[in-house]
C-alpha cells in the first residue's frame, strides 16, 4: 500500500509536469509577441511561422526597457560556415537579429529570409548548431540521463522490484517489447533491433515534449528531422531484408506473368512511400497542432475581448490536452510502424 501511494504520487507530479508543459505555447506566445506597443498591429501570420520554423538563435522572450524600446531575450548559438577552403565560426548574437553583417577576412556574410548567405554571392556550406539541432542535443541528453539512470538502478538493486524512475519507464519499455516489437518482428529476430527501436520512440516523444516547454522549439515538426528518421528505417529495413522479401518485391510469387512485370514497379515504389508516409505523418501531425494552438491564441489578441478569450482558452486547453496524448501517440505510431516494416523484411517464407 505504501509503494502503491509513492508510486500515485510521483505519478502526479509528472502528471503536472505535463499539464503545465501544455501551457507552453500560450506562455511563448505572451511572452514573444503579445503586443507591448501601443499602436503596434499584431500579425498571427508572422507569430505563428516564427513559432514553428527554426532559427539561429534561442529565442527566450521580449522585453520593453525604461528607454521605451523593445529588447530581445536570446541564447546564442553557434555559427559554423565553410566558403572557399574557409572555415568561420561565430555565435549567433553577431548579425544582432539580421540587423547587422558580419565580417571574416574577405568574407562578409548576412541574414536573408532566416539563412545565411554570403554578401558578395560566394556559396556557403552551413554546418551551424541551429535551434532544432540545440533542441536534439538537449533531447538525447535527457534520454540518456532517463535511461542510464533507469539502467544504472537495476545493476544496484538485480532481481528486486522497480524503484523510482524505473517505476515509470520499465512498463513502458516492457509494453514496447511484449506489445509492438516482439509481435511484429518475431520471437527469434526482435532482440536484434530492439534497442534501436525503443530509443527511436523515447527519442521521438521527448523530441514531441520539449515542443510543448516554454520556447521550446519545434523539432519533430520540422521535416528534416522527420525526414531523417524516415532514411534510419528505410535503411535498416532494407539492410535487413532477407531473399523472400526482396523476392515479393521483385518476382511476386503467386501472380500471373504479365501482373507481376506490372508489380515490380509498384512494390520497388513500396520502398519508398513507406517511409515517406511515416516522414510526412509525423511532421504534419506535430506542425498541425503548433499552428492550431496558435491561431486560436491569436483571436485572444486580435479582438481583445473577455468574450473571445474565455472559448479561446477553453478550446485551447482542450487542444493543449491533446496535444500531449498526440506526443505519446505519433512516438508510438512511428515506432510500431518501423517494427511492422522490419518484420516483413525479415519474415521466413511459409
Amino acid at each position: 500500500m505504501e509503494k502503491s501511494k509513492k508510486l500515485f504520487s510521483k505519478s502526479l507530479i509528472y502528471g503536472c509536469l505535463f499539464l503545465l508543459s501544455a501551457f507552453a505555447p500560450a506562455w511563448a506566445f505572451a511572452s514573444e509577441d503579445a503586443p507591448s506597443q501601443e499602436g503596434k498591429k499584431f500579425d498571427p501570420k508572422s507569430m505563428i511561422l516564427h513559432h514553428i520554423m527554426d532559427d539561429y538563435g534561442w529565442h527566450i522572450a521580449d522585453y520593453t526597457g525604461d528607454d521605451g524600446l523593445e529588447h530581445h531575450v536570446t541564447i546564442p548559438l553557434p555559427i559554423i560556415l565553410y566558403t572557399e577552403g574557409s572555415l568561420d565560426m561565430f555565435l549567433s548574437n553577431a548579425f544582432h537579429h539580421g540587423e547587422h553583417t558580419v565580417t571574416k577576412g574577405d568574407r562578409e556574410y548576412k541574414l536573408d529570409h532566416g539563412h545565411i548567405v554570403e554578401v558578395n554571392g560566394k556559396s556557403v556550406l552551413d554546418f551551424s548548431i541551429t535551434k532544432n539541432v540545440a533542441s536534439m542535443i538537449v533531447s538525447v541528453i535527457l534520454m540518456g540521463l532517463l535511461l542510464f539512470t533507469a539502467a544504472s538502478g537495476y545493476k544496484k538493486r538485480p532481481g528486486q522490484a522497480p524503484k523510482g524512475l524505473q517505476s515509470l519507464l520499465e512498463p513502458i519499455i516492457v509494453y514496447l517489447r511484449d506489445d509492438v516489437i516482439k509481435p511484429n518482428i518475431g520471437e527469434k529476430k526482435y532482440e536484434k533491433y530492439m534497442v534501436f527501436l525503443v530509443c527511436m520512440f523515447f527519442f521521438i516523444w521527448i523530441n514531441n515534449l520539449v515542443g510543448l516547454v516554454p520556447t521550446g522549439a519545434n523539432t519533430s515538426g520540422n521535416i528534416a528531422f522527420t525526414g531523417t528518421m524516415a532514411v534510419f528505417t528505410l535503411l535498416i529495413t532494407n539492410f535487413s531484408g532477407n531473399k523472400h522479401y526482396w523476392g515479393h518485391i521483385f518476382w511476386t510469387p503467386g501472380v500471373p506473368l504479365p501482373l507481376r512485370i506490372i508489380m515490380i514497379p509498384i512494390e520497388f515504389l513500396g520502398i519508398f512511400t513507406k517511409p515517406f508516409a511515416l516522414m510526412v505523418r509525423l511532421f504534419a501531425n506535430m506542425t498541425a497542432g503548433h499552428i492550431v494552438l496558435l491561431s486560436l491564441w491569436s483571436f485572444v489578441f486580435l479582438f481583445e475581448s473577455f468574450f473571445v478569450a474565455l472559448p479561446v482558452g477553453f478550446l485551447a486547453f482542450v487542444m493543449l490536452i491533446l496535444k500531449i496524448f498526440v506526443a505519446l501517440l505519433q512516438a508510438y505510431v512511428f515506432t510500431m510502424l518501423t517494427a511492422l516494416f522490419i518484420g516483413m523484411a525479415v519474415e521466413e517464407h511459409h
